[in-house]
């Protein structure tokens, strides 16, 4: 017999199913394991980096440091700390004519690399951006400079401007001009070292100048031909400001590498004739390495870095708001 048992139905605002305790489970855990997660995704990215940074504290960060140092002292010629002199070595590098000679050589050298490095990439680029047949032939042995070494690349000038048995005095003479002292007269020095200096790079800014373009899509070249333009008119209007950002990029690498000259002036003409080639690095080298006066060529490599880096924050803040970025 089944047993009926009084009961009451819920009313209409209860549910049928067993009350559930108000109390949640902690949720303590979960922000520990979430903060022992990132702490060790922050160890792994250190580990992955220490070997660069390693590296970079090694032959980067240690010699800055050091050159601070010794360009408040004087040195003797082993490198050893002789006397505090504070700031008397700026003193002395700013009140040097030769440092404001260095400088301007140095002002000329970016000026006749930088321009014309750039000029002659976009040109090229230009010439080699469609896609027809040998033109990959053609990209080949536009960026073979890129594999050339400083010092490879002076020895090859170095025979090209020999007086005597140079190619470029040989096609001079065919001409009926007379040949060109190109490394030993201070008219022609500055210019032979910077035309080497722009083959040299030529590679690399042609790299850089065909991606850019590569970079701009069919689909706008198409739409210009259907408007009618012609192919200068659409190489200024369209593909210049396209590819400002590579050209900005270029400008700032080029300049800085410029400022950083060293080893085609030291193998072609070692500062000469008459300083006319003695640009800022050069400088430092014969102050530290050759006088053995290592305060003074610290003190000089730091203004040289101030100078790049004043350089290069002025391109950012004022020549960058003129790039296009897609």
């Amino acid at each position: 017999m089944i047993m009926e048992k009084d009961f009451t139905l819920p009313s209409p605002g209860h549910s049928l199913t067993p009350p559930v305790s108000e109390a949640e489970p902690t949720t303590a855990a979960k922000p520990i394991s979430i903060k022992k997660t990132r702490r060790r995704e922050i160890m792994l990215a250190y580990a992955c980096l220490a070997p660069s940074l390693l590296i970079f504290g090694l032959f980067l960060f240690y010699p800055l440091l050091k050159s601070v140092y010794l360009s408040l002292f004087l040195t003797d010629p082993q490198g050893r700390v002789a006397d505090f002199v504070g700031f008397d070595n700026f003193k002395e590098i700013l009140a040097s004519e030769m440092f404001y000679t260095s400088f301007g050589n140095t002002l000329l050298f970016i000026v006749l690399t930088v321009p014309t490095g750039m000029a002659a990439a976009i040109l090229l680029a230009a010439l080699t951006h469609n896609k027809l047949k040998g033109m990959k032939i053609f990209r080949f042995i536009f960026s073979l400079p890129m594999a050339v070494s400083v010092g490879t690349g002076s020895m090859i000038w170095m025979i090209l401007y020999h007086p005597t048995l140079g190619i470029l005095n040989y096609f001079l003479s065919q001409l009926g001009t007379p040949p060109i002292q190109w490394l030993t007269d201070p008219k022609w020095a500055m210019i032979s070292v910077a035309l080497m200096t722009v083959w040299m790079n030529l590679g690399f800014n042609y790299i850089l100048m065909l991606s850019g373009m590569q970079g701009v899509t069919e689909d706008i070249y198409d739409s210009t031909k259907m408007d009618g333009s012609g192919p200068l008119r659409t190489f200024f209007r369209i593909t210049m400001p396209l590819i400002s950002p590579t050209l900005f990029f270029t400008s700032v690498v080029s300049v800085i590498g410029a400022f950083q000259a060293f080893g085609q002036i030291n193998i072609l003409t070692k500062g000469g004739p008459m300083n006319s080639t003695n640009v800022i690095v050069f400088n430092i080298y014969q102050d530290a390495f050759v006088n053995f006066r290592f305060g003074i060529g610290s003190a000089q490599a730091l203004i040289l870095f101030a100078i790049i880096l004043l350089l290069t924050v002025f391109q950012f803040k004022f020549v960058e708001k003129k790039v296009h970025y897609q």
